[in-house]
């Protein structure tokens, strides 16, 4: 490759400085570059785009966080996430997003409490981190439609249907049965349109997914999933029919970095690029608009935050059941560290997606539904 290649390669950067770059390097007599230079040069490119991009997680959870997670959080680039908070009734998820409003309160130089996308453009703007509230389940909303307006006004603006097992919304992804969302989730669904809570269908099961798509007013998402076509047979994956109609709505995929979500038999058959191949399918079957990422653990990952076989692995071989696969360890390790995003985009940059596209999947596309879905 010429010099004047490389500047193609990399626009704005003068022949001369391209040249002062490549003083140091040994270049043979046809003038050939080594890949492992083209490779760095373009990680440099790479990583300054990220530091540029709107760089959105679908699904964090931040429970225990601590100082541990302010210093992941300083490496991650990240510009916004939503928060995964506690579900079990309606007065722990009041006080757990109390907990936060206070977090947010006493570190205003970190965090912004999102209830809206421009939210997410201020945090990009001031250099500090939007924190959508949500949960992973709609059992604190108890008995009552009422409760969700409570909510709405504490702050949540995403509810999971349900979580694996049946609730007064419907059934999970993991019931025994797969009858579809309740008049009572219906009616929950409705209210959701009414205030501007966004619908997730990440652990729904299949009909209560197809129910969620079908009935809400406004586009659902799927916030941490992956796809059933790459991964036969798991309760958690999402059908290229059932991609394909929530995209249709304006919804996105969040492909979820869990490894033993991904594939089977992790650190061989199932990698990083594994995971851009959900990306890549994702993309395929939803557009190229309608897809980004989601970790769905906390944000210094799992081994950081202590995970072993005995407290990770083995209480959740009784907790899920055996269709879920669970694996040990359960992570890719380059997804299993802050920068995980920076890492899928030097992927995405190698399989040939533009500059553009690398931005929608980071963050552009939570951006874009947040705006159409959020309205105050």
């Amino acid at each position: 490759m010429s010099l004047g290649s490389l500047g193609a390669l990399f626009p704005g950067q003068t022949v001369s400085a391209l040249t002062s770059m490549l003083e140091s390097v040994n270049i043979d007599s046809n003038q050939n570059i080594s890949n492992s230079l083209l490779t760095n040069l373009k990680d440099s490119k790479i990583e300054e785009l990220y530091k540029k991009a709107m760089v959105v997680d679908g699904l964090i959870i931040p429970r225990d966080w601590g100082e541990d997670s302010f210093k992941a959080l300083a490496k991650s680039g990240y510009t916004g996430f939503s928060a995964s908070l506690t579900s079990r009734n309606l007065k722990l998820a009041l006080n757990d997003m109390t907990d936060w409003d206070n977090r947010i309160k006493t570190n205003p130089d970190v965090f912004i409490k999102a209830t809206t996308a421009d939210d997410f453009i201020r945090a990009k703007e001031e250099n500090k981190t939007a924190v959508l509230y949500g949960f992973q389940n709609a059992t604190m909303m108890e008995k009552s439609i009422k409760n969700l307006d409570t909510l709405y006004d504490a702050g949540t603006r995403w509810i999971q249907l349900t979580y694996n097992q049946r609730n007064l919304l419907g059934d999970g992804s993991t019931e025994r049965t797969d009858c579809g969302l309740s008049d009572f989730g219906l009616e929950a669904l409705d209210r959701m349109n009414e205030l501007g809570i966004i619908v997730d269908l990440s652990h729904c099961g299949r009909q209560t997914t197809n129910d969620g798509i079908k009935f809400s007013k406004s586009g659902a998402c799927f916030n941490h999933s992956m796809c059933e076509a790459l991964y036969k047979d798991h309760p958690r994956a999402k059908t290229d029919e059932q991609i394909k109609a929530m995209a249709d709505k304006g919804g996105v995929i969040g492909i979820i970095c869990l490894g033993y979500m991904i594939g089977p038999e992790l650190g061989t058959k199932t990698t990083l690029e594994t995971y851009v191949d959900h990306i890549d399918h994702a993309v395929k079957i939803a557009g190229i608009d309608h897809v980004g990422v989601a970790a769905d653990f906390a944000i210094q990952g799992l081994e950081a935050t202590g995970a072993t076989r005995e407290n990770w692995y083995v209480p959740r071989l009784t907790r899920f059941k055996p269709s879920y696969k669970v694996q040990w360890p359960p992570w890719i390790p380059e997804l299993d560290q802050p920068d995980r995003y920076l890492q899928v985009a030097k992927i995405l940059d190698k399989r040939g997606y533009s500059t553009g596209d690398i931005e929608k999947i980071l963050g552009l596309n939570w951006l874009r539904y947040y705006k159409d879905t959020l309205k105050s």
